[in-house]
C-alpha cells in the first residue's frame, strides 16, 4: 500500500510541475514515513506538510522538491543546509550532492535526525547544533545553500560562504507572505529570482 501511495505522489509532484528526473528519484528513494511521528506515518506520502516537536514541521513535498529543484544540486557539490528540522529535507538532498552539512538550533530535533540518519545509513550528513544564521565558517565555501525556515533577510555575510556560481534558497517573508527566492552568486553579483508562495515556520535566531 505504501509503495501505490508513493507513485501517486511522484505523478502528482509530476503534475505540478516538477521535472528533474533526479530530484524525483531521490524523493521516491527517502522513506518519508521515518521522520514523522507514528501518529501521522499514514499520510506519510500525501502532498501536506505535516508537525513534528517543539511546533515544527516536516514541509510539504512538493515543497521540498521544488527548493530541491531550485537549488539545482551536482553530485560533487558541498551543500549547507540551515534548520535540519526532521531530517527530510537533508536526506533528500544527500542522494544528490557529495556531503550535506546541516544546522539545526533546536537540540532535540537535531539529535532525533541524528539517529534517523544513522538508522538509515545516510554516511554523507554532517551535522552540528548551532544557530544556523551565522552558517558553518570552516566548511566555507559551499556550492549550495539552503534555508528550511522563513527569513526577512538573509544575513549578508552568508553570500560570502557560497562560491561564485553557487546557489542559495531561502523562503524570504515580506508583506505578510513568504516567497520561495533563488540567489544566484556570479562574478561576486547576486542575483535574485523569486518563485513560489510558501508556508514555514519563522528562522528564529540562537539555540534551544
Amino acid at each position: 500500500m505504501l509503495d501505490v501511495r508513493k507513485i501517486r505522489l511522484i505523478l502528482e509532484l509530476r503534475e505540478l510541475g516538477i521535472s528533474n528526473s533526479e530530484v524525483l528519484s531521490a524523493i521516491e528513494k527517502v522513506p518519508r514515513e521515518k521522520f514523522i511521528n507514528d501518529s501521522f506515518r499514514n499520510q506519510a506520502y500525501e502532498n501536506i506538510a505535516l508537525p513534528i516537536e517543539n511546533n515544527q514541521t516536516i514541509s510539504q513535498p512538493y515543497v521540498v522538491a521544488r527548493m530541491t529543484e531550485l537549488l539545482d544540486v551536482k553530485k560533487n557539490h558541498k551543500v549547507l543546509e540551515i534548520g535540519t528540522g526532521s531530517g527530510y529535507q537533508c536526506a533528500v538532498l544527500s542522494l544528490l550532492a557529495r556531503r550535506v552539512y546541516t544546522i539545526e538550533r533546536i537540540k532535540n530535533l537535531h539529535e532525533s535526525s541524528n539517529i534517523i540518519f544513522e538508522k538509515l545509513k545516510f554516511t554523507n550528513i554532517v551535522s552540528k547544533y548551532d544557530d544556523g544564521n551565522l552558517g558553518w565558517a570552516e566548511q566555507i565555501p559551499f556550492d549550495r545553500i539552503i534555508f528550511t525556515a522563513a527569513s526577512k533577510k538573509i544575513n549578508n555575510e552568508i553570500f560570502s560562504h557560497v562560491k561564485n556560481d553557487g546557489i542559495i534558497v531561502c523562503p524570504i517573508e515580506k508583506n505578510n507572505k513568504q516567497t520561495l527566492v533563488k540567489y544566484k552568486k556570479q562574478k561576486n553579483q547576486i542575483i535574485t529570482e523569486e518563485y513560489d508562495d510558501v508556508l514555514f515556520v519563522p528562522n528564529l535566531q540562537g539555540v534551544v
